[in-house]
């Protein structure tokens, strides 16, 4: 009898426990909830001449860090070497990699490109040189100096050969001088080695790696809520701790008529409070117009 009562008794204790427990639990969500701050937003855009149509069921992104810095963050993680790195990557001769420092130029077969070069260039870059020659060989410029040396001249008689070269070099400035319109074409020749692509290209591949990497980093590290809007344009949010937040749509466009448009707005939650946005033409952070 009496061990049946003290079983009663501690039934009773530990159903007075759990209820405690269960109270305390619910006061501190209570507490959490009221500590929390909401949060309103509408989205419209206006098309050109024509009247602002809501963003119907779009999905927002609400971050506690901005998606602009987010990408910046995204691209210091994964950085496009400097143009001379490249440059120095590149397998020209020397005096080709210096002048292309010194001119700040990849291009060299843009169309002004001859007008970079100076005659001294010419015969002092070997690339230069070769496409100067090639461009105007052939019977294609008349008078055009012709080397009287070879290769072979180079090995078997040195002397002779640096002695008919620097003949060549003289005879081949006297003719640059006499003739400046001889280098136009020189940058039809120079194609073949432009690395103006190659470095359009690094850049590209890196781009498309940022735009993969950024959504990815927003969504893992900073991402608050997830949320669509109705057929209004509308969504609202609850619960949010009090703080800095941004409404983005990530690098996602959100588009009525003709234009495309995208947002990173900023909004302060405060304790308790209900923060309310309107997003339109006027706050997004890039904004173009479809092709017609």
């Amino acid at each position: 009898m009496r061990r049946t009562a003290w079983f009663a008794s501690a039934l009773v204790f530990y159903g007075f426990v759990c209820i405690s427990a269960a109270a305390a639990q619910a006061d501190s969500g209570g507490a959490a909830r009221a500590g929390a701050g909401s949060l309103e937003f509408s989205a419209r855009i206006t098309p050109t001449a024509a009247r602002a149509e809501p963003v119907r069921q779009f999905t927002f992104y609400i971050l506690t860090k901005s998606y602009t810095d987010i990408v910046k963050e995204a691209e210091e993680k994964d950085p496009v070497p400097s143009r001379d790195e490249f440059i120095d990557g590149l397998k020209f001769s020397p005096e080709l990699r210096a002048w292309m420092k010194a001119k700040d130029t990849l291009d060299l077969s843009a169309p002004d490109v001859d007008k970079l070069i100076s005659p001294d260039d010419i015969l002092g870059v070997p690339e230069f040189l070769l496409a100067y020659q090639r461009s105007n060989s052939g019977g294609v410029t008349s008078g055009f100096p012709k080397p009287k040396y070879t290769e072979l001249d180079k090995v078997k008689q040195p002397e002779k050969y640096k002695k008919l070269r620097e003949d060549y070099l003289a005879a081949l400035m006297k003719f640059l001088r006499k003739h400046p319109e001889s280098t136009t074409g020189m940058e039809l020749e120079l194609e073949g080695i432009n690395p103006e692509r190659k470095w359009a290209a690094l850049q590209s591949a890196r781009d498309k790696r940022v735009r993969r990497a950024a959504p990815e980093l927003a969504q893992l590290t900073f991402l608050a809520r997830r949320v669509d809007t109705d057929l209004e344009g509308r969504a609202s949010v609850s619960g949010l701790p009090p703080g800095d937040y941004w409404i983005s749509t990530l690098n996602l466009e959100a588009n009525a008529g003709d234009m495309h448009v995208r947002w990173d707005v900023p909004v302060k939650i405060a304790a308790g409070q209900t923060a309310r946005v309107e997003l339109s033409n006027l706050n997004t952070t890039e904004a173009s117009r479809a092709n017609p």
